[in-house]
């Protein structure tokens, strides 16, 4: 991982849009910083494309899609996104684009599996919920998991804690159940279907802009921050990770391309300042 102000100048012009986790990348003890969030604004106002993608259920995500300046969010790592609707609806003021005060978004929401196959394997997921609990002391179900349509998530250090013995076992009860299974910075995520977050990104660009992300890869960069975050490192050619990586930086098979020297919400301010910096009409 090179230090982030390596990265190019030059590359960093060719930037029109910005992939991100959400927890320990944009929020800071769970909550999103004024910085993080002018950063947003920021990117926002300088005519680039920001979308969160993250394993945080889609019912959590309608706040922050409601009110963020984002694109869209991409909730359930992959499986379900909510555009939104911006028009008419920020005003600019010296610190930059900021929504209109008590305002809150419209949103469609937009799903890669249709009714059915959610409906059948929503079953399915709570059954595997509880083998899980019943067989690895102290698993309990993340606090979110009422928002969840798509998966379930088993919380390892939002709010209990699991040692690394018993999150693998996790992780092996989902693989056994024929699930995808992924860990995030705070849970154990798992699902049915081949989305990922990967693959989550490719269907939002075509789904708002009628584009294909593998054509365009080289204007758009990631950043995040733990092990589920590898898949979009490996393939992104700009990837950035926050400082806090490096909390999971032995478990990583591949690491993104550069680091911040800031922490979760900080480190994507200074990512967001960086490619700003280098667009050749700023305001």
């Amino acid at each position: 991982m090179h230090p982030l102000a390596h990265w190019p100048l030059a590359e960093r012009r060719q930037i029109f849009g910005v992939f991100t986790d959400i927890d320990d990348t944009l929020t800071t003890e769970g909550a999103i910083t004024p910085d993080a969030l002018q950063a947003l604004a920021d990117l926002k106002r300088a005519g680039l494309h920001v979308i969160p993608i993250t394993g945080r259920p889609v019912g959590w995500s309608e706040p922050m899609a409601q009110t963020w300046p984002v694109d869209a969010i991409v909730a359930e790592n992959g499986a379900v996104a909510l555009q939104t609707a911006h028009a008419s609806t920020q005003i600019s003021d010296k610190n930059g684009l900021q929504p209109l005060p008590g305002f809150r978004h419209p949103l469609s929401k937009l799903y890669q599996q249709d009714a059915a196959t959610r409906s059948t394997n929503f079953l399915r997921l709570q059954q595997v919920a509880q083998r899980v609990l019943r067989e690895v002391p102290g698993a309990r179900l993340a606090q979110d998991s009422p928002g969840r349509e798509t998966d379930i998530a088993i919380d390892h250090s939002e709010f209990s804690m699991l040692a690394p013995a018993q999150i693998a076992q996790v992780v092996r009860i989902m693989q056994q159940e024929g699930m995808t299974a992924t860990v995030s910075s705070i849970h154990i995520n798992g699902w049915y279907g081949a989305h990922d977050k990967l693959i989550g990104a490719r269907w939002i660009v075509h789904e708002l802009y009628a584009r294909e992300l593998d054509a365009e890869l080289a204007r758009w960069v990631y950043v995040g921050d733990s092990t589920n975050d590898q898949l979009m490192f490996e393939h992104f050619p700009h990837s950035v990770g926050v400082a806090n990586i490096r909390r999971f930086e032995a478990e990583l098979t591949h690491q993104p391309r550069y680091i911040t020297q800031g922490e979760r919400g900080a480190g994507f301010t200074e990512v967001a300042r960086l490619i700003l910096a280098a667009r050749p009409h700023r305001c």
